[in-house]
């Protein structure tokens, strides 16, 4: 799909939603991540939990990057506004705890997404992209982490926040295991499945012609900066909703979720999964927490050297991520076998 491919806004049609690969792969998953409390242990279920929504985590980045080609190296400043926000709201506030989640979820993510608005305004509305914009993100998630820090009074400085209150509604708290473990695979399944209706309509085709050529696509009439700054301000309160959801299952927070870090391995689980398929940016969060389970198992030290090695490798021999290869070899011999 390129720019010269696009039609103008008024004879645009919208397209009608077809099962495509990705959405039977996303509900396969889903499905058998359903299955899995049957399987394993509760404290294992509160593990796979936490790596939902690390996937939802990476989902948010992937709606972004994997559908503009503009690379946000700041992520994880929305993943840990969404956690302090629930935190600080929660415990802070002195609210009703019937109430208190809730509206520390509605902070937590309120708040990605105005930073994401007030900065995003300026450097896409800028004709800040590329490289440029991947060094503002940056920089923002620097700045984040020293206010992390330094705002001690608020934040609880380098010990983080402790107590987070679990989720409740209607009077159903989400505490346990289990009900946790559905809570994060519920808001990742609504997520997934949003995204990939929207990527395959008419937003995944404007995204993909920007991508393309911006300048042409503005001549054809539509705004591209208010598309990119509104795809920036819904991937933002994402991962925002990812932080907050994190904190309310784990009931802490902390400097290192809004740490420079975590903006780096999100991009590997991006770039593992190949950017812009969506459910690829899950699959590829799985694949590098079990590559750091068995690498950690054996030496923690070696897991840093193991992790830059293996992105090396990953851009020289898998630059479209991991799925995408097995599934381009299987395509191949499955073409080799009916021409025989």
């Amino acid at each position: 799909m390129s720019a010269n491919d696009l039609p103008r806004p008024d004879t645009l049609q919208r397209p009608r939603f077809s099962a495509r690969p990705s959405t039977i792969i996303a509900i396969v998953m889903l499905a058998a991540l359903v299955a899995m409390p049957l399987f394993v242990k509760s404290y294992t279920l509160s593990t796979y939990r936490d790596i939902l929504l690390l996937g939802l985590f990476a989902l948010s980045l992937d709606i972004f990057w994997g559908r503009t080609g503009i690379l946000s190296f700041g992520h994880a400043t929305f993943f840990g506004l969404g956690a302090y926000g629930m935190a600080i709201a929660s415990i802070r506030f002195g609210l009703d705890p019937q109430w208190a989640s809730l509206v520390g979820l509605a902070f937590g993510v309120g708040l990605a997404a105005l930073v994401a608005l007030c900065v995003g305004y300026f450097i896409l509305y800028g004709g800040v992209r590329g490289a440029y914009f991947t060094i503002v993100t940056l920089a923002l998630t620097l700045i984040a982490h020293q206010i992390a820090i330094g705002w001690s009074s608020m934040t609880g400085g380098d010990s983080g926040l402790i107590g987070v209150q679990p989720l409740s509604v209607a009077g159903f708290d989400f505490s346990g295991s289990l009900a946790s473990y559905f809570l994060a695979l519920g808001t990742l399944a609504v997520c997934l499945l949003v995204g990939l209706k929207l990527m395959h309509g008419r937003l995944g085709l404007l995204l993909t012609a920007i991508q393309d050529n911006e300048t042409k696509v503005r001549t054809l009439g539509y705004p591209t900066q208010f598309i990119l700054l509104m795809t920036f301000v819904a991937s933002a309160a994402m991962a925002g909703l990812a932080g907050a959801v994190y904190a309310t299952c784990t009931g802490f927070v902390a400097p290192d979720q809004i740490a420079l870090l975590l903006s780096t391995e999100v991009i590997i689980w991006v770039a593992v999964g190949g950017s812009g398929t969506l459910t690829g940016a899950v699959i590829g969060t799985f694949i590098v927490w079990q590559l750091q389970q068995k690498v950690s198992s054996i030496s923690i030290a070696a897991w840093p050297i193991v992790i830059g090695t293996f992105f090396i490798l990953l851009v020289l021999v898998f630059p479209k991520g991991i799925p995408a290869f097995v599934t381009e070899k299987f395509r191949a011999w499955k073409k080799r076998g009916s021409g025989r």
